[in-house]
């Protein structure tokens, strides 16, 4: 079971470069690792239910297999379980909710204010630093910390109302409430919040209606001396498409930023994290890595782990071979996922709230030939994709209304600064998932 554990990031981390946030937000987070043995060659998952793990069986078999095999080797395979009825109830703590604490988080000279007005806000919520703003480029600990917040939060007030969502999930449940009209309900989950913790909040840039939604639930709350903190790759200025309103309110409170650790920072978090996984790494190795990747923390945690699969593995010791190998893993899996003219039309329709259906769709509207038009000028930007080809990606268009449609972008971005800076934050969102 403990090796197992130990490799499950690496296989959640596998699994979400290959497919949509939202797909693995809801089929792949809830999965949990029960039990591996090499002698049979087989890994346990336990699915929380049979439609569940029908689901998982019919639609991503490839993906948890390649995910599985891709850390533990070909002669490793998975199968899916259910707990028992009795056991259905039951909560089996996630890994990342024991790492994602105060006291694994490593501070230094890059993190020390933002980590310092953190803890302040999980001690006394909505005194002082209410929005707590913290920014900072992916990887350097900003998830961390909000859920160091959360964790605190509950053991200091366990009877408060604790929510931590991510910025697209906000706007997908509000999409979801809208469709199936039960929008009170989604406004009364997050209005009656006492803490609420938003990750990545840069999503909901350019989404009017999501915009218009949280500007309200920001008031309510903060109206109420509920705490806020919001985590963004940027500092609210540089949302070039969220509203100046809600621009304002973010820097109402405390912002905090967080920038990549220094050489002695880098060394603690490697050993620290050596420490957690019960792995003896020699400071030489520990040196290696630490000089090798210099800006992302989630790489330097995610070598260790990797070096700790490698010792369950193979048996070997961590050397500086190793580390020379897992690097080039880790560096190779934590490369964004390739963009698809799929998760760009996403994008797209999420923005200006088309369907995708719709964009690819022979319909006329205004706002869908816009939200067309938009997603055929950003794949052509972000691909280099052929005319041609762009055409048979909306529904077999001729190569010359994608000339069109780029054109009237180019042309339109020229003149309307809001357009200029939508398309902008679109592209920038599309390579930071």
């Amino acid at each position: 079971m403990e090796s197992f554990l130990e490799a499950w990031d690496l296989i959640c981390s596998y699994c979400r470069s290959q497919i949509t946030e939202v797909s693995y937000d809801t089929w792949f987070s809830k999965l949990v690792p029960i039990s591996l043995d090499f002698e049979q060659g087989v890994a346990i998952i336990q699915a929380p239910n049979e439609f569940h793990k029908s689901t998982l069986e019919r639609g991503f078999h490839k993906c948890l297999n390649d995910a599985v095999q891709s850390v533990f080797g070909p002669g490793i395979t998975y199968k899916l379980v259910t707990p028992l009825a009795k056991k259905e109830k039951e909560r089996v703590p996630e890994d990342d909710e024991y790492e994602y604490t105060f006291e694994t988080f490593i501070e230094g000279s890059s993190n020390k204010f933002a980590c310092a007005a953190c803890r302040y806000v999980a001690k006394e919520p909505a005194k002082n630093y209410n929005p707590l703003f913290i920014y900072g480029n992916s990887g350097l600990g900003k998830t961390h910390l909000l859920n160091a917040i959360g964790h605190e939060l509950k053991k200091n007030f366990p009877e408060k109302n604790i929510i931590y969502v991510k910025g697209d999930q906000f706007s997908n449940e509000l999409i979801e409430a809208i469709r199936t009209g039960t929008t009170p309900g989604f406004r009364e989950k997050y209005r009656k919040a006492d803490a609420l913790l938003i990750d990545d909040i840069q999503f909901i840039a350019g989404k009017e209606s999501t915009q218009e939604e949280f500007f309200h639930t920001f008031n309510t709350l903060y109206e109420s001396k509920k705490q806020i903190v919001l985590t963004s790759d940027r500092p609210p200025r540089d949302i070039a498409t969220l509203e100046d309103r809600l621009k304002t309110r973010f820097e109402w409170g405390l912002t905090a930023d967080v920038q990549p650790p220094d050489f002695e920072t880098r060394m603690a978090i490697i050993k620290r994290k050596a420490e957690l996984v019960g792995l003896t790494v020699p400071d030489s190795v520990c040196e290696f890595i630490a000089v090798k990747l210099k800006s992302n923390i989630r790489q330097l945690e995610g070598t260790v782990k990797k070096l700790k699969a490698i010792h369950l593995v193979e048996g070997a010791t961590p050397t500086i071979n190793t580390a020379q190998r897992a690097i080039s893993d880790i560096v190779n899996n934590d490369q964004p996922a390739p963009v698809t003219v799929s998760k760009i039309i996403e994008e797209v329709g999420r923005t200006y709230g088309v369907s995708p259906e719709d964009i690819k769709s022979s319909k006329r509207n205004a706002n869908v030939s816009f939200a067309r038009q938009i997603s055929m000028y950003i794949v052509r930007e972000i691909t280099q994709m052929p005319m041609v080809e762009i055409g048979k990606e909306f529904g077999g268009r001729d190569h010359s209304t994608v000339v069109y449609a780029i054109q009237q972008i180019e042309e339109k971005s020229l003149k309307d600064p809001v357009t200029k800076a939508t398309v902008s934050d679109i592209i920038k969102n599309i390579r930071d998932r």
